[in-house]
């Protein structure tokens, strides 16, 4: 791996990190679990860079975090983290970004925008979900239902993500043709 992979890769955990910043909704209704606006960070992540190099981004965020440094939502971070109900979304981010990355390249016939919208809807709603329905019912001791009913009012703020990803994903490529390189 070059060191252009790896300052993108560390750009986008950057990126992450800084969308953490942003201020967080808790609802009680989700376990304690935040409304972030980092999950769009994971989707451009796989977006921009790809199933591998969008995965590994996540994984330096989550390392980082793991070490102590504050930068999820809310000024969290440290191993108690990864014990929390929010634990299988975080965990799913890496999945998320990978699998994004893997639907972004297989739909390069298709316009940017809408291979992004169904790339972002995979892997940042559908897999990310699927992880933190799983981390709820073992973390919080959820029912498959109640962790399915919990984790649904994060859906309208997700899909407005999703778009939004689209969005800067049709605008990068217009701007600099090369910024989704690999999906030639």
């Amino acid at each position: 791996m070059g060191s252009r992979a790896i300052t993108r890769i560390s750009l986008l955990a950057a990126m992450i990190a800084v969308l953490g910043l942003l201020p967080t909704f808790h609802l009680p209704l989700a376990g304690g679990v935040p409304i972030t606006a980092q999950t769009l960070g994971v989707m451009l992540a796989g977006i921009v860079l790809g199933p591998r190099q969008g995965a590994l981004s996540v994984m330096l965020l989550l390392l980082v975090v793991a070490l102590g440094a504050p930068l999820l939502a809310g000024g969290r971070g440290g191993l108690g983290v990864f014990f929390a109900p929010s634990t299988g979304f975080l965990l799913g981010w890496i999945p998320g970004a990978f699998v994004t990355g893997v639907v972004m390249q297989r739909l390069t016939k298709v316009p940017v925008f809408a291979a992004a919208l169904a790339a972002a809807a995979a892997g940042g709603i559908v897999v990310v979900y699927g992880c933190g329905i799983v981390g709820l019912m073992i973390v919080a001791h959820m029912g498959a239902l109640q962790a399915m009913l919990a984790t649904s009012v994060f859906l309208p703020g997700d899909l407005v993500k999703v778009i939004a990803s689209a969005f800067l994903a049709r605008g990068a490529e217009q701007a600099y043709p090369a910024a989704l390189g690999y999906r030639s």
